[in-house]
This record gives C-alpha cells, sequence and structure tokens, in this order.
C-alpha cells in the first residue's frame, strides 16, 4: 500500500467556538508571522484538520468547522475526577502555588502517558481535577490562510519524531509555540500539544 507524501506545512488561523448565546467566541490565533507548523500523517494535528489543509496551496484561504464529535469529543462528567491531595506535594509539601482553581497540571496516567487536568476545587483531602479537554464538546471553527505547503525533508520529518517519543520537550517547538504555550492544549486545537 502506498503512503501520501508528508507535508510540511504551516497556516496562519484564527479559531473559534460557538459560546453560549450563539455567539462566534476566538478563542486561539497563530498570526502569520508565528503560524501554526505541523508535518502531515505524523499524527500530530486533529485528522479532521489535516484533512481539511492538506490538499490546499500556499496563499489559499479556508474556512471549515469540526464538529466535536470528530475534535476533542464530547464533555463528560466523568472526566471529573478526585486526587489525592498528596499526590501534588513537592517534598512533603501540598503545592498551594500551582494547585489552584482553574490552573491545567501536568499529570501522567498508569501507562505513562502525560496529561493535563484543569483544577476544579481544593477540598480537605482531594483535589477535583477536570480531564476533558478544554475544547471538549465544542465545534471548532477555523478560519485562515496556507502560509506554505510543500515537502517535508527527512531532517524535518525525523525532528518531529525526536519530540513524539519525548526527545524534544513537550514538542511545541514544532508548531511554533514557546514552551509555556504548552498545557490548555496549547499549539491548540488543531495543534501539537494537545
Amino acid at each position: 500500500m502506498e503512503t501520501a507524501e508528508n507535508k510540511y506545512i504551516t497556516v496562519a488561523y484564527k479559531l473559534y467556538t460557538i459560546d453560549k448565546d450563539g455567539k462566534k467566541d476566538m478563542v486561539e490565533e497563530a498570526k502569520a508571522d508565528h503560524p501554526f507548523q505541523f508535518i502531515s500523517g505524523l499524527g500530530t494535528t486533529l485528522e479532521d484538520f489535516e484533512k481539511h489543509i492538506v490538499p490546499l496551496k500556499k496563499g489559499e484561504k479556508f474556512e471549515f468547522t469540526i464538529p466535536a464529535s470528530e475534535a476533542y469529543g464530547e464533555y463528560t462528567e466523568e472526566h471529573v475526577i478526585e486526587l489525592p491531595k498528596h499526590i501534588f506535594e513537592i517534598e512533603g509539601k501540598f503545592d498551594d502555588e500551582r494547585i489552584v482553581p482553574g490552573n491545567v497540571v501536568p499529570l501522567m496516567d498508569a501507562e505513562g502517558r502525560r496529561l493535563n487536568g484543569t483544577v476544579v476545587e481544593v477540598k480537605p483531602e482531594v483535589v477535583v481535577v477536570d480531564m476533558n479537554h478544554p475544547l471538549a464538546g465544542a465545534d471548532l471553527i477555523f478560519e485562515g490562510e496556507v502560509i506554505e505547503n510543500r515537502s517535508a525533508t527527512n531532517e524535518e520529518i525525523q525532528d518531529i519524531v525526536k519530540m513524539m517519543s519525548g526527545e524534544g520537550g513537550c514538542g511545541c517547538g514544532s508548531c511554533g509555540c514557546e514552551d509555556d504555550d504548552c498545557g490548555e492544549g496549547g499549539c491548540g486545537s488543531g495543534g501539537c500539544c494537545h
């Protein structure tokens, strides 16, 4: 079976969701001078995002919606969990500077996969953490323009593979984000840090 060519693609876009009042709400922007970068076919972006972007040529504009079911899924209450406070201790002391409602905290599951959770509440014995993606339940509306779309070099592909294997920090360098953008899915929604 023949595989599709890996493409190096950069896009400038605005990402919107629809708020409770039915209005478009911008949640993320990648500007032309700091575009979102990815290599197709490596699984670093949402499948539907790639499907819409890959066929476009440099300079083409786009506007499409990815339904929640094809993006980050529906919001589920089962993903709001209580974790014992002791797992948030540093040198025997609860980390009350970072473990506050609204903060995104890095966690690891039993298989060693890195996950992000949002602190909902700090109780006397437990921390309530929402493990839903921040954009769970939202349809994603992308509007933007393709800045670059060309064949990826072997070196670019290897760089992404290294980051995916954990050799390159959180992996945000490839998509144009700063390391501190990794959190709420920085490089976000269509991005590589999810």
